[in-house]
């Protein structure tokens, strides 16, 4: 039973880091001391100098473990041969989980924000700090066809990604699927008849935010249970995926 309850333990750490990569990236994650790390990864190619000397310094500084690797265990670990520079970075994220505990870390009931295919990394990283100054109890994030948790998120969310629960899965489907059966799940669209002003909601809900340019694919549309719109005025046709979240993170009905 020990040995089971230290897999489940250990698996539930690991399923919470996240791995970035790159040489400028690993550098700023470790000027950040508000970022907690777990490993450092080298490629024993890289020359000991300049800003491979410079982030070894860095490592050492805060006590964080590096490992050295073959170029290509260095490529396994990073997901990403081309653009790791022989550098890549483990950082703790508890709040960072897989979809399928959303119940159990929400409980029966939540608010969430789920994303499809939102791209811009700077549009993430408002919507995370918009959801957590507000009504939101945790964002949907697919990994696939959408933006990646990197520095440029970080610092768009002013130091909020990791006050707030977001899970992750490879695409929303499954886990719309799964929700739906006892939330209820809106999907934003201008062209939408109701309105977010009007909507009154249950315990469990679900607001689904498109690509900046696409808006919510079809195949998520499937799974929703109704479209809600903002109301524009002057003939403007939308807003901003970001704003569009902070409007839906502070309203109270």
């Amino acid at each position: 039973m020990k040995d089971s309850q230290e897999y489940l333990d250990k698996k539930a750490f690991f399923d919470s880091v996240i791995t970035l990569y790159g040489r400028n990236v690993v550098t700023e994650i470790l000027e950040d001391e508000n970022i907690q790390v777990h490993k450092l990864h080298l490629a024993e190619s890289n020359r000991e100098e300049g800003v491979i000397l410079q982030i070894r310094e860095m490592a050492h500084s805060r006590n964080i473990e590096i490992k050295s690797h073959s170029k290509e265990q260095l490529s396994r670990i990073s997901k990403n041969a081309k653009q790791d520079q022989g550098v890549a970075i483990d950082i703790i994220a508890p709040n960072y989980q897989k979809s399928d505990k959303i119940k159990t870390v929400l409980g029966e009931s939540f608010r969430l924000l789920a994303l499809d295919g939102v791209q811009n990394p700077q549009n993430l990283g408002m919507i995370v700090r918009s959801a957590a100054a507000g009504n939101i109890d945790g964002i949907l994030l697919p990994t696939n066809n959408s933006a990646k948790i990197s520095p440029l998120v970080i610092k768009a969310s002013a130091g909020t990604l990791f006050k707030i629960p977001i899970f992750y899965c490879k695409t929303l489907e499954a886990p719309l699927a799964e929700l739906g059966a006892s939330s209820e799940i809106y999907a934003l669209s201008s062209h939408a008849t109701d309105d977010i002003y009007s909507l009154q909601t249950g315990k469990k809900v679900v607001f689904v935010l498109g690509n900046e340019s696409e808006g919510v694919s079809p195949v998520v549309t499937r799974l929703c249970n109704r479209s809600l719109a903002i109301p524009m005025q002057r003939g403007v046709e939308s807003l901003n995926v970001a704003v569009t979240a902070a409007l839906l993170a502070f309203i109270q009905n």
